[in-house]
């Protein structure tokens, strides 16, 4: 692209148009499950579908949950800026939806709970449930206001689309959906979500091709210009990207989100049968792969258009979240409607988060926070209250939207906090299901020097950011720009430290440590302190109950073809009817169980 900055045509009535029957779909499927089947009569209906999910539109939501506009904005203009490395999180997103399958699924889903922390409770006490509950409840407020503010500030710079109709739009269509239809209704606007995402992508991948003459050209542009840099294997810990950090450390940050994060875990453990579940989860993988593969390519392709005068440099736009909306606006504003597809898409990225986490929220108030102390409430009442918080939820998160709009900069600051918290929350529940030597005083003690750790590096990382050599930007041009900015030097000098910032030694070490780290280093520490102290404070002499941990049925389960059938059951919860892989969910047969404790529990739930 040569000249300055493009005359940009801002928001047509077409695309107003798309954007709106994007919100009304949503809106109608909520409207569609709050009758369908007689309603949400229960809680267990409204929370977890009736536990009778099938596997593909599970898989869907799971997709769309985490992939949010942040995917849709930030990883186009990841690549463009860092290159195609980050499409090494393919073998990322393997390695985790395994090790959640075959470790955290089965055990979750044998105890039939509808919150992770149920589980805390079953396997450590009351108090550490309590600790994991609030800390969800705190990171999923604060992450779902900046998933609703970042994207819609980013577009509306671009697009001149309004920020706050957009931010109020999608919150109450949310809300609404969410507490009409429950998980149901999440479920399948997340599936109708995924679709309108993939051909957002879809429209920007295929214009651009015929934009450069093919994809030859993009790749041939992105050859050379250092993009297509796939293997960097620098074994060093700073450096932001390389392929041990994005495995090592991006699958212990997806690992807490897919393993133990309620909103992942709600989805798959309300599936009809434990097969379905992890079914659920491997077909997810190739809607990660999808999204993965055409968020790298419109990178690609977003460099092969601007690699002669990028539009950062040259304050066409003012952040790099901005440059996804305004190449769309570049090369498709002569097709009405594309745009506002583009722009549905970006939202499709919000509102599944959103609504995932509205939905999980109110599981885990419902259920940590309500039931446990209101033991004679009616399962209709409960319905009632689940859909009051789900109201209530919405409401808040429209609320963080609007404090997130005065955030500024600590906006980054706010959503690297949400990771530093899950590495100590995926530490313990890995002393739950993988050490039997671990006790609540341990596991406590863990988690308290695994959020230390994490949040000691992630707070001074953000005092001092890391340096450009760590960050490795590549090089971006202007040459060919009519303007008076930086020339081809690129974008370098708006990355590095200001000069007379002093800087302690910890910075250029500890504090540079690379962000995917962060996870990495919450869980180790929460393993190995918790498994210090509990052998220290009598971890040896208690007697652990193996249904509370990963056995070795669980995994031989996956194999059941090769054995017997009177081998085929789970007994773990002594059910009177197999409850196993191919039969109903454990957790919604109408049976009664041999297991009960003095606290009058049953399957983990109490009553």
């Amino acid at each position: 692209m040569s000249g300055a900055c493009r005359a940009i045509g801002g928001f047509g009535a077409w695309d107003y148009v798309v954007f709106a029957a994007m919100l009304l779909i949503s809106a109608g499927i909520g409207i569609y499950y709050a009758f369908a089947g007689g309603g949400q009569k229960t809680s267990k209906e409204f929370l977890m579908g009736g536990r009778r999910m099938n596997a593909v539109p599970v898989a869907l939501s799971l997709t769309a949950s985490f992939m949010s506009a942040v995917t849709v904005l930030g990883t186009p203009a990841e690549v463009y800026r860092f290159g195609a490395r980050f499409s090494v999180f393919a073998f990322t997103y393997l390695l985790v939806v395994v090790l959640s399958a075959e470790i955290f699924l089965p055990v979750f889903y044998r105890l039939g709970i509808t919150s992770t922390y149920e589980y805390l409770e079953l396997r450590f006490n009351k108090y550490l449930r309590l600790c994991g509950t609030t800390i969800f409840i705190v990171q999923t407020v604060l992450y779902t206001g900046i998933v609703i503010y970042a994207p819609a500030l980013a577009l509306n710079q671009v697009t001149g689309f309004n920020l706050w109709g957009a931010v109020v739009a999608t919150g109450v269509v949310c809300t609404f959906y969410c507490t009409l239809g429950g998980l149901k209704a999440v479920v399948w606007t997340d599936v109708f979500q995924v679709g309108i995402m993939i051909a957002g992508f879809s429209a920007v991948i295929i214009r651009a091709v015929v934009v450069q003459g093919g994809i030859g050209r993009i790749l041939n542009d992105s050859y050379h210009g250092g993009r297509l840099n796939f293997w960097d294997f620098d074994p060093n810990p700073l450096q932001r990207h390389t392929f041990w950090t994005i495995i090592i450390g991006g699958t212990f940050t997806w690992l807490g989100v897919y393993g133990v994060n309620q909103s992942q875990v709600q989805r798959y453990i309300a599936c009809k049968s434990r097969f379905q579940a992890k079914l659920s989860l491997y077909i997810n993988l190739l809607g990660l792969w999808a999204i993965l593969a055409c968020a790298v390519l419109c990178g690609l392709a977003m460099y092969s258009i601007y690699k002669d005068c990028d539009p950062w440099t040259a304050k066409c736009v003012s952040a790099p979240d901005q440059l996804m909306p305004y190449l769309v606006q570049d090369i498709l504003q002569n097709f009405p409607g594309m745009p506002g597809l583009f722009v549905a898409s970006a939202y499709s990225g919000t509102l599944s988060t959103v609504s995932s986490s509205i939905n999980a929220l109110a599981a885990v108030t419902v259920e940590d926070l309500i039931k446990p102390y209101f033991a004679s409430l009616t399962e209709r009442k409960l319905s009632w209250i689940s859909m009051g918080m789900s109201m209530f939820y919405g409401g808040v998160c429209i609320a963080m939207a609007a404090v997130a709009s005065l955030l500024g900069g600590l906006l980054q600051a706010a959503l690297s906090i949400f990771g530093m918290v899950g590495g100590p929350l995926l530490g313990l529940f890995t002393l739950g299901i993988l050490c039997p030597i671990a006790n609540p005083v341990g596991t406590f003690v863990g988690l308290i020097g695994g959020f230390t750790a994490a949040l000691w590096v992630g707070i001074g990382a953000q005092i001092y950011p890391p340096l450009p050599q760590n960050s490795m930007p590549l090089n971006l041009s202007t040459a060919y720009c009519n303007t008076t900015g930086p020339g081809a030097e690129g974008n370098w000098t708006t990355l590095t430290a200001l000069p007379n910032t002093e800087r302690p030694a910890l910075a250029d070490y500890w504090y540079s440590l690379s962000y995917l780290y962060f996870s990495t280093l919450g869980t180790l520490v929460t393993v190995a302190v918790g498994i210090v102290v509990s052998l220290l404070t009598g971890g040896l002499k208690q007697n652990v109950d193996r249904k509370f941990m990963l056995n070795k049925d669980d995994f031989l389960s996956n194999f059941s073809f090769f054995k017997p059938k009177k081998d085929d059951k789970v007994e773990v919860l002594n059910w009177k009817q197999v409850a196993d892989e191919g039969t109903d969910n454990p957790a919604f047969n109408h049976i009664e169980m041999n297991f009960t404790d003095n606290k009058a529990t049953v399957n983990g739930v109490h009553t």
